[in-house]
């Protein structure tokens, strides 16, 4: 269970300690915050309430112990990593319980999600060391006008400081996937995890301490994001921001100064069915893109732009698949589980009733229970409804009706989300083409939108995000560029005549 055993250390009573100095701790403010179960709508865990105080401590023993690991030779970190990778997926089960009981993931999701973490960290490990254990050497002679007199040395040297702010729909792997980068790079690492989703982050925390990680080097503040949210975002010890979630990501760009930022903040991703796509791959993809996890994922399909000739095909298509769709709690694996919050039920019902009042075809009957919302697919879309522009979050699918690749493209490019995209067909070459019309980070060629495998890019355009993750872009990213530059007397050529005549 959550809490116990080997993460007895991690709970104070009913209330969740948080990380600091290498030690579980209680908040001198007495306070806490509740995590409701969305299933229940019941107070399931509770963390504390640190304070800005505690804040301004966890910062100064994070700069401090960051100078020291970036004196820690690469293999050691990369030994560590493996280690806290290894811990994390031994203990999958107690980790997934939390999952399921915060955020209302299917259990079996919840424990793959924790096995890939796991991955992901080793992954990250490996991938640290190869590339920051190379450098650059150049040479002065290869610009114009320039004689041999200047070596040119240049290595990855950590940040500093690096904040991360994970979502609540992957509260740990994507906290994992700001972590590993941030640590095999040199930098210390402050964890401020999402409310409903803080229990699971915490438990994988205590796998780093379990690890052997030095002291200072990771934290795990938790809170109210009104209390502490911008004054951690606008710390003048962070010299690194990585952020995955909704517009707050904007507000958190404009105050956050002249430092690093890697955002991921959302999308409408938009499914372009062409006359030629296999109907049958489409509405797979459709099912599992639109309605996986409740429809609760950056990467999920939020608009199905079809050529009218074959709409009708495939949208009795979908329903099938969609009358098939279990719905009920996480434990039992349904395929449609509550959704978050309350407010992201009422939100989501908002746009429904804005559909039906301006006549788009419900292909099934709305049916709200709580935050549990059935899955529904809205045919017969316009542009003038909020669900064509708008990201629901939830499980409930818009499709539109296009007479041109042209007018999908259009309506695609229109939006100000740019994450992912995707289209069917069976002409690659009209794929290509599309897909480079498309003001996407990514496109996917007949398969839905994701994000992964893990080591792949990933990034916005548009209000989607600034920068791009995926391990290697994220390494780099919190790293920066070091230059050593050697002086010659005189030019200096590999094999030149003359040259012990100079010495």
């Amino acid at each position: 269970m959550a809490g116990t055993g080997l993460f007895s250390e991690i709970l104070d009573g009913e209330v969740y300690k948080y990380y600091a100095d290498g030690e579980w701790k209680t908040s001198s403010s007495g306070k806490s915050v509740a995590i409701i179960n969305p299933s229940t709508r019941k107070t399931q865990y509770k963390v504390q309430a640190c304070t800005q105080e505690e804040v301004n401590s966890v910062m100064e023993l994070s700069k401090s112990a960051q100078k020291s690991w970036a004196k820690t030779p690469l293999w050691k970190r990369a030994e560590l990593l493996h280690k806290a990778a290894a811990i994390l997926k031994d203990n999958k089960v107690p980790i997934a319980e939390s999952l399921v009981k915060e955020i209302a993931k299917p259990a079996k999701d919840s424990v793959t999600e924790v096995v890939r973490s796991g991955d992901l960290i080793s992954y990250c490990a490996e991938e640290g060391v190869r590339i920051l254990g190379e450098g650059k050497f150049l040479l002065s002679d290869s610009f114009p006008g320039n004689e041999r007199t200047k070596y040119c040395l240049t290595s990855k040297i950590p940040l500093g400081v690096v904040l991360a702010i994970p979502p609540f729909n992957y509260p740990v792997n994507l906290a994992v996937s700001k972590i590993a980068p941030a640590l095999i790079a040199g930098n210390s690492l402050v964890l401020k995890p999402p409310t409903q989703g803080a229990v699971s982050c915490l438990h994988m925390v205590h796998c780093f301490h379990l690890a052997g990680f030095p002291k200072g080097l990771i934290s795990c503040i938790t809170g109210k994001g009104s209390e502490i949210g911008d004054f951690l975002t606008m710390h003048p010890a962070v010299n690194c921001i990585s952020f995955t979630g909704g517009d707050t990501g904007i507000s958190i760009s404009k105050k956050a100064g002249m430092i690093p930022l890697q955002m991921e903040l959302g999308g409408k991703d938009a499914c372009i069915v062409l006359e030629d796509a296999d109907l049958d791959l489409v509405a797979s993809n459709i099912i599992k893109g639109g309605f996986s996890y409740s429809g609760q994922r950056c990467t999920a399909v939020k608009v199905v732009l079809v050529m009218e000739s074959v709409a009708d095909e495939l949208v009795e298509k979908v329903k099938a698949k969609v009358a098939k769709l279990t719905v009920g709690p996480p434990e039992d694996n349904s395929d449609i589980t509550a959704v978050v919050s309350e407010s992201s039920a009422n939100f989501i019902e908002g746009l429904v009733m804005d559909a039906k009042e301006k006549g788009a075809t419900f292909c099934q009957e709305y049916k709200r229970e709580g935050n549990l919302i059935w899955p529904l697919l809205l045919d017969n879309v316009r542009p003038d409804m909020r669900i064509a522009w708008e990201e629901p979050f939830g499980p409930v699918l818009p499709v539109l009706r296009i007479n041109s690749v042209e007018e999908g493209i259009n309506h695609c490019n229109a939006s100000n989300f740019g994450l992912q995209g995707c289209v069917f067909t069976k002409d690659i070459n009209k794929a290509m083409l599309i897909s480079d019309a498309m003001e996407t980070g990514t496109v996917q060629i007949n398969s839905a939108p994701a994000r992964g495998p893990d080591h792949f890019p990933f990034q916005g355009l548009k209000d989607s995000g600034i920068g791009s993750q995926g391990v290697t872009n994220s390494i780099n990213l919190m790293t920066k560029v070091k230059t050593t530059v050697i002086n010659l007397p005189t030019p200096s050529y590999s094999m030149g005549d003359g040259l012990i005549a100079r010495l």
